[in-house]
């Protein structure tokens, strides 16, 4: 038995049946559970053709539900035991939760090994692939565009960090984690690295984790993530967002690799 399979066995129906599932299971509100047979329907069956993205979690696919509904459905894979983890964990931080600048949370799939999430799909992919991606894009991204984004990002995060209780830090801002609807609203997506911040706590003291070129060096050494991490990455993220340019690039020469070494000389 896997180590979520427990938790919601309770909820299982048919697999033709989708059905509300958050009655009995702590943490989890308003999630609606899909079977595998209705989300392969949905994504033709996870055609390459309706996949939107890639990454160590799996991959995305664009798929449309039977009431005519389009959504992102993210299916994890199977072989990664930190992708269990992730999966409950994200299920837990962003259920029940509404906010403009954050992915909506639809529902998700449990059958043997299967881990799927459901959000709704936002139109403009994410900022890696269309501001920073070498792909062609057709979206214009002028100076209204650019600080409309930062803002929102902005306003996402003071909503996690300052208003849901606990508060929660996301623990992985970065450029593909943020989505872009059909207006550029951004949206925060991607909570299987968040930490819940319970009250009155300085910090949480936990395994590093995150990416790369946007983790806070206090964080990095000492592994206390608290809000300030989040906003370390977000700081970077901005600088990606004015400058049009991934915060690292090797193709450069060296002296213009790093981003924030180039700008403000952190490496002297």
């Amino acid at each position: 038995m896997s180590c979520f399979s427990f938790i919601f066995r309770r909820k299982r129906t048919s697999q033709q049946e989708t059905h509300r599932g958050d009655e009995d299971i702590p943490g989890i509100e308003n999630v609606t559970f899909y079977s595998y047979n209705e989300l392969r329907s949905a994504t033709g069956d996870f055609s390459a053709a309706n996949k939107v993205g890639e990454g160590g979690f799996g991959s995305v696919y664009r798929g449309r539900l039977k009431d005519g509904t389009t959504v992102a459905i993210k299916v994890l894979s199977s072989e990664s035991r930190q992708g269990v983890r992730e999966f409950l964990t994200e299920l837990t931080v962003i259920s029940g939760i509404l906010h403009e600048n954050l992915v909506r949370l639809y529902g998700c799939c449990v059958e043997g090994t299967h881990r799927i999430i459901v959000y709704n799909y936002l139109e403009n992919n994410s900022l890696a692939q269309t501001l920073l991606g070498s792909a062609h894009s057709n979206i214009q991204f002028d100076w209204r565009a650019r600080v409309k984004i930062c803002i929102g990002i902005a306003r996402g995060l003071a909503f996690l960090h300052e208003e849901v209780r606990p508060h929660i830090v996301h623990r992985d801002i970065k450029a593909s984690n943020i989505l872009l609807d059909k207006d550029l609203t951004a949206k925060i997506s991607d909570f299987g690295l968040a930490k819940l911040l319970p009250a009155n706590t300085t910090h949480v003291s936990t395994r590093v984790a995150g990416t790369i070129g946007y983790l806070a060096p206090e964080y990095a050494v000492r592994g206390q993530v608290t809000r300030k991490s989040d906003v370390y990455s977000f700081g970077v993220l901005l600088l990606e967002i004015v400058s049009g340019r991934c915060n690292t690039n090797t193709r450069l020469p060296y002296e213009d690799q790093f981003l924030l070494e180039r700008q403000f000389g952190f490496n002297k």
